[in-house]
């Protein structure tokens, strides 16, 4: 769905989103009755938090982790313009906790990429930067959903776990040639400078331009790749403490199989923030482990909402007015 206003009417925003909010509560809802309303909440009743309180601690690590691998990006570019610290992290919490708000992830990807251009940093360099930070998460992703897939081999032949592994290849691979190949770079050009609105032409690129740049600083490249993958696998922990907070009897070994597959499956597009897609993917792969619907499903419900608590310092800054992008 498009979010650059103007162009298409208002109807033909609002009916995308309205079916994708009411499917995936359509899902939920689904999933919660096939795994019993009363078993649910028994489950969460009985939860032990003290292993919750580590996931929450977990969490805050990884969003640390986060934005240090985006500053990292962005730095490597803006090498000679460095806003505040302190300016850039706040962009950062913001931006993601207005994004759960949006309909899908690149509506917080454009807010920050908004936010940090007004920070004297050239435009071009900013949307790089975060499209550099989304695509090596998602190569990220695919790594620990490749061993997921060796851990787990009689998941390898399912239909949606293989098409979110070939969107995700698919853009990563792009991206790599984008970056390193002058000939599909020139390719990629040629097909810019078709756009119609010269607006979109002249940004367009100025985002190819600045994505090149990274072709000079693999090191870096590897480096936030390598943060990407340490995000990743502390997701697959915090859903294990989560686990044993609800008594699931899951070898930790079921999580590093099954958690980056499930990330792959909520990326797709088709609900809103991976709301229903996540609940029947931990439904049906923790069954695959012999864990009870109404357990998974309270697994999943908490998954969701612990991403929600790592985006409370953001919620701070927005309500204190500190979070606009301004300079400190």
């Amino acid at each position: 769905m498009s979010s650059s206003g103007g162009a298409l009417p208002f109807p033909a925003l609002r009916f995308p989103l309205v079916a994708r909010l009411a499917f995936a509560a359509g899902l939920t809802l689904y999933i919660l009755w096939k795994s019993r309303p009363r078993d649910v909440v028994a489950a969460a009743v009985d939860a032990d938090w003290k292993p919750m309180a580590v996931a929450v601690l977990l969490v805050l690590v990884d969003r640390v982790l986060m934005a240090y691998r985006w500053i990292a990006l962005l730095r490597t570019v803006e090498r000679d313009r460095h806003p505040p610290l302190s300016a850039v992290m706040r962009v950062f919490f913001v931006s993601t906790f207005l994004g759960i708000f949006l309909p899908s992830s690149v509506g917080s990807d454009a807010l920050r990429s908004y936010s940090i251009s007004k920070l004297n940093l050239s435009g071009g360099d900013a949307v790089a930067s975060v499209f550099m930070d989304r695509i090596l998460g998602v190569a990220s992703l695919l790594v620990m959903a490749l061993v997921g897939l060796v851990l787990a081999r009689d998941l390898a032949g399912n239909g949606p776990i293989l098409a979110a592994l070939g969107v995700s290849a698919a853009a990563c691979i792009v991206t790599i040639l984008l970056i390193f190949d002058r000939r599909c770079a020139s390719a990629a050009a040629g097909w810019i400078a078709r756009l119609p609105p010269a607006t979109l032409r002249h940004a367009g690129s100025r985002v190819l331009e600045s994505i090149r740049k990274y072709a000079a600083y693999p090191r870096q490249l590897v480096n936030v790749l390598l943060c990407s993958v340490a995000v990743q696998g502390l997701r697959i922990v915090q859903a294990y403490y989560l686990g044993q907070g609800l008594g699931v009897n899951a070898p930790l070994a079921a999580y590093f199989a099954f958690i980056p597959l499930i990330l792959l499956v909520m990326l797709l597009p088709v609900t809103f923030n991976g709301i229903g897609t996540s609940q029947a993917a931990f439904v049906w792969f923790f069954a695959q482990a012999g864990v009870p619907a109404a357990e998974a499903f309270a697994l999943s419900v908490l998954f969701v909402a612990l991403g929600i608590v790592g985006n409370l310092p953001g919620a701070i800054l927005y309500i204190s007015g500190r979070g606009n992008g301004r300079q400190a």
